[in-house]
């Protein structure tokens, strides 16, 4: 089953077969930074195939010097979307996808280095929609 994907601006879109590995949730520093959110969601594959439906000229990958930490954009609006590590493995944040994967989130890893804050959400209050 193919599933599909896009970026905010919707410039750059793409499909993937829904044949992932694992589904991680990492609160690594990088990843928080990366995302600005309290952690990464990442779906990975090593058999699936990633095909550009749109934008791909648009997109840009960013290798962090001296680690294996890589992260793809879209130039236009700065939304996350695939990263393919030729031969290897293809990395999709989930928040890309327009469609639900089969798989559910795996494991947290790096979760001792999870934001202070963040053991703190679940006594958040919750609202349905933005709070008036």
């Amino acid at each position: 089953m193919q599933i599909t994907g896009s970026c905010l601006c919707g410039k750059v879109q793409f499909d993937i077969s829904d044949n992932f590995d694992s589904f991680y949730l990492c609160h690594c520093s990088r990843c928080r930074k990366a995302t600005g959110t309290a952690h990464g969601a990442n779906l990975f594959a090593t058999k699936a195939t990633l095909n550009w439906l749109k934008g791909q000229e648009l997109v840009k990958t960013f290798n962090l010097p001296n680690t294996r930490f890589t992260k793809s954009f879209c130039t236009e609006c700065g939304s996350s979307v695939p990263t393919e590590i030729k031969g290897k493995l293809v990395i999709v944040p989930a928040g890309c996808l327009d469609s639900s994967p089969t798989i559910n989130p795996t494991a947290h890893i790096f979760f001792d280095d999870r934001a202070s804050w963040e053991d703190k959400l679940s006594d958040t209050k919750r609202f349905a929609a933005l709070p008036k």
